[in-house]
């Protein structure tokens, strides 16, 4: 039995349908690109996204993403070479009604941002996304001033790919959403305060606080069912900007004693 073709998400109809050559032969063969397919071209070539940003954009599977587009830049490789006529038609597709994180279809449909980046999201395949606060090899121990992450990839319990990205100088009221656009499941960090653990469980990503040493031995504990959470740990987060003792419970301690 056949597999259900997946429905593709698209922010909207392309304005255009249809392109041909100006001069060269009168018979010319017609090349369908599917709208999935001018999706993937607009997200990556266009607006220059990563491959794994638009396969969540479209609600699709990364390798899903990557064949699609794969499929239409060969396609429009041959129209420009052999002189085709393309027209853009087709494919299995539901038109965004800015819910799904999309910035664009956000901004179309009037969604207020935060709450968009903070929607529960549409797992789509089997794989987990790891992030982890970063510095120099080292789990970094306050994630509200925390410059780089490093992001795993992983199936089942082994890391299929890992890197390191910039936090792109968010704050911390911004990380959250940072990490949530990222397509990240857990966070693993040092130290972190109630509001961003909060702020963090609203975009149905995992904490697990208290991580201290080498990134990649954290991440192996907690794939190992190692690694356990220490919760809100306001001693180690560094106070954030935007609050102070009194704000996130630390007691009866002071600044300076921290």
């Amino acid at each position: 039995m056949a597999r259900p073709e997946v429905v593709k998400r698209i922010c909207e109809e392309p304005q255009y349908s249809s392109f041909a050559p100006q001069k060269g032969k009168k018979k010319r063969e017609v090349i369908v690109l599917s709208v999935d397919e001018y999706e993937t071209i607009r997200w990556i070539d266009l607006e220059g996204v990563s491959r794994e940003e638009c396969a969540k954009r479209m609600g699709i599977a990364r390798t899903t993403a990557q064949a699609i587009y794969n499929s239409a830049r060969n396609k429009i490789a041959k129209v420009i070479v052999e002189g085709a006529e393309l027209r853009i038609e087709g494919g299995n597709v539901v038109i965004c009604d800015g819910s799904a994180g999309c910035p664009q279809c956000r901004r179309k449909h009037g969604y207020d941002i935060k709450s968009a980046e903070l929607a529960v999201r549409k797992k789509e395949s089997t794989e987990m996304r790891i992030a982890v606060t970063y510095e120099n090899g080292q789990v970094f121990q306050h994630f509200g001033h925390t410059e780089q992450f490093k992001i795993y990839d992983v199936e089942g319990t082994e890391v299929k790919h890992s890197e390191v990205c910039d936090s792109n100088g968010a704050g911390h009221g911004a990380l959250a959403g940072v990490l949530f656009n990222s397509g990240v499941d857990v966070l693993i960090c040092g130290g972190i305060g109630m509001g961003a653990v909060n702020a963090l469980a609203d975009a149905n990503i995992d904490v697990i606080s208290g991580a201290t040493g080498d990134t990649d031995e954290a991440v192996a504990a907690y794939l190992a069912g190692n690694l356990v959470s220490a919760g809100s740990n306001c001693n180690h987060h560094g106070h954030e900007e935007g609050h102070s003792c009194g704000d996130h419970g630390c007691g009866s301690h002071s600044c300076g004693n921290h």
